[in-house]
């Protein structure tokens, strides 16, 4: 799995809203600034997250940006899902929509794995997690085993 920018950023932007919880609500310049985020393209993120309702913006003098819920229901899952699409998918096809013949017919067993794989982290992760450094300890059990793998 390729973790794109825009992913990086979305769930750092995120992270940093959670932890101004007493600023609220949050400009966008100030969790640019705070994030190392390139400012046009950080609107345009939380524009995508407030689209698919994981954000509330506000205007005004005092307006800006509030998680639409807790940080604590909010996972690491749903942020990729608003900013970039289903998990895990092979052409854009769901896994468990492919069907393979001769000896390749278990590969999408294989592709089915894969997305459970990635859904035991990243739905189990919220931005909350993040935020404090409570990670689930199955998390941190994987990352600790293949932490030093350098295998891409």
């Amino acid at each position: 799995m390729r973790v794109s920018a825009r992913v990086d950023y979305a769930v750092r932007a995120l992270v940093q809203l959670a932890a101004d919880e007493s600023r609220m609500p949050v400009k966008a310049e100030h969790l640019a600034t705070t994030q190392e985020i390139p400012p046009k393209f950080l609107l345009e993120i939380l524009r995508q997250l407030k689209q698919k309702k994981v954000l509330v913006s506000r205007r005004g003098p005092e307006g800006g940006y509030v998680l639409a819920r807790p940080a604590a229901e909010i996972s690491i899952a749903d942020v990729i899902r608003a900013v970039e699409g289903p998990l895990a998918t092979v052409r854009d096809v769901s896994p468990a929509k492919l069907s393979y013949e001769g000896p390749t017919a278990s590969l999408a067993t294989v592709w089915i794995a894969v997305r459970g794989s990635l859904r035991e982290v990243l739905e189990k992760v919220t931005l909350e997690d993040v935020r404090t450094g409570n990670l689930p300890k199955h998390v941190v059990a994987t990352a600790d085993e293949y932490g030093l793998d350098e295998r891409p």
